[in-house]
């Protein structure tokens, strides 16, 4: 059986948003952090936390959910270093679902489904709408060197288009994928379509 741990990159410092958007309460008062941890947990292992220095009720949350909780020294040098941090931490795993702490909207059923291909031997999945690729994204085994050794801010967006030929896409109805927080504006607008 293929171990996959989902790492829930949670260590941004969300300044475009002006506060700590993954500590905001969403309508149904989950944060929306923890939320997205829930969705995610619906088809792996475990769940990997990786946050930033200082966040300690962020942590906290996290944990209460039954989350695995790493803390990134050099998160600020952006969501490369952390998700490398991450994959390091977890990297005993057969696979990593990579999925963002802000992005709440996700539905469980895409998870469990991007879970069942990497567990049928996908390599790289990644769900698709409306003929657009979303996250969160997941990554066999095979992809761990690259994935420690990623860097900056870019996540792992150089890696998925130098290796288009290997990312499978997964066809889903699910707005979510794309659904992300940055500014009060989209947390308003997205909380309306929730």
């Amino acid at each position: 059986m293929t171990d996959i741990t989902g790492i829930l990159l949670a260590a941004g410092s969300s300044r475009r948003f002006g506060a700590d958007k993954l500590t905001q309460v969403l309508p149904n008062g989950e944060w929306v952090a923890v939320r997205a941890c829930q969705n995610l947990m619906a088809g792996v292992d475990k769940v990997m936390a990786v946050v930033r220095p200082g966040n300690s009720d962020l942590v906290a949350a996290l944990q209460a959910v039954g989350a695995e909780v790493v803390i990134c020294p050099h998160a600020e040098q952006g969501m490369g270093v952390s998700l490398a941090f991450g994959v390091r931490a977890a990297q005993d795993a057969d696979a990593w679902l990579v999925a963002l702490a802000d992005m709440p909207w996700l539905l469980p059923a895409t998870i469990v489904t991007l879970c069942d291909s990497l567990r049928s031997g996908a390599s790289l999945v990644a769900p698709q709408w409306q003929q657009r690729r979303g996250h969160p994204v997941g990554f066999a085994k095979t992809w761990g060197v690259e994935l420690m050794n990623l860097s900056g801010d870019m996540g792992a967006k150089n890696l998925l288009q130098a290796h288009q030929a290997d990312l499978h896409l997964l066809a889903c109805a699910d707005p979510g994928i794309f659904k992300d927080i940055d500014t009060t504006a989209d947390l308003q607008t997205s909380i309306q379509a929730d």
